[in-house]
């Protein structure tokens, strides 16, 4: 497995649109469009959107959000992480969604970042076990009704 990431441009929008998740993950996870569409609304530099690549073949897409402010009641907590993943249906298993963590991880790192975010659908048909065999604690928080995690990236 030789997996990467890679920019989403105009070459490769289509191969990026085309990915999708289970039919029964797609309560848990937005569609790559509408992770796209919020990335271009945000303020620039906020989203971090790329397409997961093995080989020559899109096996997945990640979004990861820098720097945003958490809070919305005025309050400043600013927070980096993982906004969205999606590993296409038949490529699921492959270790494609540990590649995905890692890969934001270290990109965080790089950017100096301490601790790295995610939230997740919770219950039996989300992925919370997933998060948390990568090393992601919960914290107590929930946000819009799904859990929060920390990773601890130092």
């Amino acid at each position: 497995m030789t997996p990467r990431l890679e920019t989403i441009t105009t070459a490769n929008l289509d191969a990026a649109l085309a990915v999708r998740v289970r039919p029964d993950q797609e309560h848990a996870v937005e569609p790559v469009a509408h992770s796209l569409a919020e990335a271009y609304v945000r303020p620039a530099g906020v989203a971090w959107p790329r397409l997961i690549v093995d080989g020559d073949r899109p096996v997945g897409f990640l979004m990861a959000f820098l720097d945003i402010d958490w809070r919305d009641d005025g309050g400043s907590l600013v927070r980096s992480g993982l906004w969205r993943l999606n590993i296409a249906a038949d490529e699921q298993g492959n270790g494609y969604g540990r590649f995905a963590v890692d890969a934001v991880a270290e990109e965080l790192r790089r950017r100096g970042t301490k601790e790295m975010y995610v939230t997740w659908h919770p219950g039996p048909d989300g992925p919370e076990e997933f998060y948390l065999r990568l090393g992601f604690r919960t914290n107590g928080e929930t946000s819009g009704g799904q859990t929060v995690g920390v990773l601890d990236l130092s």
